[in-house]
């Protein structure tokens, strides 16, 4: 089918207590592994790609590959621009013709952040797409997304943040980090539930590459909605295509060693499907 909006999706995955998985692509065989391990699940899916891969390739490439993948799929799929990095980067992804846009504007002052994620709330609202906002910081490293610290999200900022900005969906800090955990993390789950207390869009767990199976789920039963995934799946891929090549040192066909990283990866996607409980969601 042809790509769909975020929107339906988290809502239907908020009234129904689950999640959607949301998951990073860098390339083709990426985006085949998703979307693979959504048909055979029968999940609904959020393909995202973040500021640091569209310099890798542009966004018309991506929306290329995705929404060709989408249009032969039977379940519904939505492309992301995920920590989008500036209003002309989302009038891009926009142009392009992403399905869901996010604003990051968690780093600049509240009233800051609200003015910067509404006018892409504006832009995206004659196409009828949704646009997720962060308030409170996610810390770590993934791709050009860098913060020294973890900042808890503020109840009452979130209560003005959502009113002002008129998001769709809503990115929290609850102490997830990008990247890599080098300790485990401590979540401040109970904020979530505050927090769905006293909101009313869908919410986003970032940075959670890493976490317990058992953590993830906790956060999807205090209240989140979509669960983001990246550093973990370029784990798989890289990890198959090591292996492949330690294995047979003299492979020189790029197919070889891409459909091991793509197995790899279709294998982590629907194992982080079943946590978030989206399967037969569809």
């Amino acid at each position: 089918m042809p790509l769909v909006t975020s929107k339906e999706m988290l809502c239907k995955a908020q009234k129904g207590k689950y999640a959607v998985g949301a998951f990073n692509v860098e390339n083709m065989e990426m985006a085949q592994a998703v979307i693979a391990a959504a048909e055979d699940l029968n999940a609904p899916v959020i393909v995202q790609t973040t500021p640091g891969t569209l310099k890798y390739a542009s966004p018309e490439l991506y929306y290329a590959n995705v929404s060709a993948l989408a249009k032969n799929a039977k379940v519904p799929v939505a492309l992301h621009l995920d920590h989008g990095s500036s209003f002309e980067l989302c009038v891009r992804a926009l142009r392009a013709g992403y399905t869901s846009i996010m604003i990051d504007g968690s780093k600049l002052a509240l009233t800051e952040n609200i003015a910067l994620t509404r006018k892409v709330v504006e832009l995206c609202a004659p196409a009828g797409v949704p646009v997720e906002g962060e308030i409170g910081r996610v810390g770590g490293k993934e791709d050009d997304t860098q913060d020294s610290g973890t900042g808890y999200t503020i109840p009452a900022e979130a209560v003005r943040f959502e009113k002002e900005a008129g998001l769709s969906s809503m990115a929290v800090g609850v102490g997830t980090a990008h990247g890599v955990y080098k300790t485990t993390p401590v979540l401040n789950t109970p904020l979530i539930g505050e927090l769905k207390s006293m909101l009313t869009v869908p919410m986003v767990l970032h940075g959670a590459s890493g976490l317990s199976d058992e953590a993830i789920r906790e956060c999807i039963e205090r209240g989140i909605c979509k669960v983001n995934f990246a550093t973990e799946l370029r784990i798989a891929y890289t990890d198959g295509v090591k292996e492949l090549l330690k294995e047979k040192s003299g492979a020189f066909d790029p197919k070889a060693y891409g459909s091991v990283g793509r197995s790899r990866v279709e294998e982590q996607v629907k194992n982080r499907m079943r946590v978030c409980g989206c399967c037969g969601r569809a």
